[in-house]
C-alpha cells in the first residue's frame, strides 16, 4: 500500500459534551493529542484533522499541523472523513489508497494501535478495519456511551449496539465483552462507497455510523487491542483521561 493518511474528524458541536476538542488535557487541548499520536503513528504518511469549526481549524494551523474544513451537514465521523478524503485528493492533486479514521476524542490512543489497521490490508476481501477492545467492568458493559460489538469466528464485526450485547440474561462475567473504538481504517473505495450509501435504519436506531456497513451487505474485520483506550464522551471522562496519561511515553514525544 502506499499513500496513506490519518484523518481526524473533529467538531465542537458534540451534544453529550460541547466543545470537547478544545477541552485541555496536560494543557493541550484534546484534538491535538489526537492529531500528534495519529501523525507519529508507522505506517502512516500524513494526518489531517477534518472538521467544519474555524477555531479547530486555526488551532491544528497554529501547532504546524494539516487541517482540512468540511461542510457542517454531516452527523457522523465517517461521513466527514469521506469528505475530507476528497477535499485532501482535490487539494494535493494526488489519490488516496488508505485511511485510517481517528477519532477526535480518543486521547489516550497509542500509535501502535493506529498501525496495527494496516496489516490486515494485505488480504484482497478486507475493506474496512475497526479496532475493539475488550470491556472490563459491568458498569461499561451496561453503558450507552460505549458502542459494543459481537464478532464472528472469522473476526467479522456482526453488530454494533449501545446495548449490553450478547445478551447478559444468563449472567455477563463469562461474555466476550468488547467495545468499538474509534479507530476504523478503510480502503479509499470502501470510504467513498459507505458516503454514497443513504443512511440505514440500524445505523438510526443505535446512533452507529457502522452498522450502515453491516446491514448493506459489507464486511468490517475486527481487531482486538489489550492496550486501554478511552472515548471521552462526557465531562467526566476528562479527568480519567488526563489521570491516566500521566507519564505517558507518547504524549512525552510531542508535548
Amino acid at each position: 500500500m502506499s499513500n496513506i493518511i490519518a484523518i481526524v474528524p473533529s467538531r465542537l458541536g458534540s451534544s453529550r459534551f460541547p466543545g470537547k476538542p478544545m477541552k485541555k488535557i496536560h494543557g493541550m487541548p484534546m484534538v491535538g493529542h489526537c492529531y500528534h499520536r495519529a501523525s507519529i503513528a508507522k505506517g502512516i504518511d500524513k494526518a489531517y484533522v477534518a472538521t467544519c469549526d474555524k477555531e479547530i481549524y486555526d488551532y491544528i494551523l497554529s501547532i504546524g499541523g494539516n487541517a482540512v474544513m468540511t461542510s457542517s451537514s454531516h452527523n457522523r465521523a465517517v461521513t466527514r472523513s469521506a469528505e475530507a478524503l476528497e477535499n485532501i485528493e482535490k487539494m494535493t492533486g494526488q489519490v488516496i489508497d488508505t485511511v485510517v479514521m481517528v477519532q477526535g476524542d480518543e486521547p489516550l490512543i497509542h500509535p501502535s494501535v493506529i498501525s496495527e489497521t494496516l496489516p490486515h490490508f494485505k488480504d484482497p476481501s478486507v475493506e474496512i478495519v475497526n479496532i475493539i477492545s475488550h470491556l472490563l467492568t459491568k458498569e461499561e458493559f451496561e453503558s450507552e456511551n460505549n458502542v459494543k460489538v459481537v464478532v464472528n469466528n472469522n473476526s467479522d464485526i456482526i453488530y454494533y449496539s449501545r446495548e449490553p450485547i450478547p445478551s447478559p440474561w444468563h449472567g455477563w462475567e463469562d461474555l466476550p465483552r468488547f467495545q468499538q473504538t474509534g479507530i476504523i481504517a478503510f480502503r479509499r473505495d470502501a470510504l467513498i462507497k459507505f458516503y454514497n450509501t443513504p443512511e440505514s435504519s440500524l445505523e438510526k436506531i443505535e446512533f452507529v455510523d457502522m452498522n450502515r456497513v453491516i446491514e448493506t451487505g459489507g464486511r468490517v474485520r475486527a481487531v482486538l487491542t489489550h492496550l486501554k483506550t478511552l472515548g471521552v464522551d462526557i465531562p467526566e471522562d476528562l479527568s480519567t483521561a488526563e489521570a491516566l496519561l500521566v507519564g505517558d511515553e507518547i504524549m512525552s514525544k510531542y508535548l
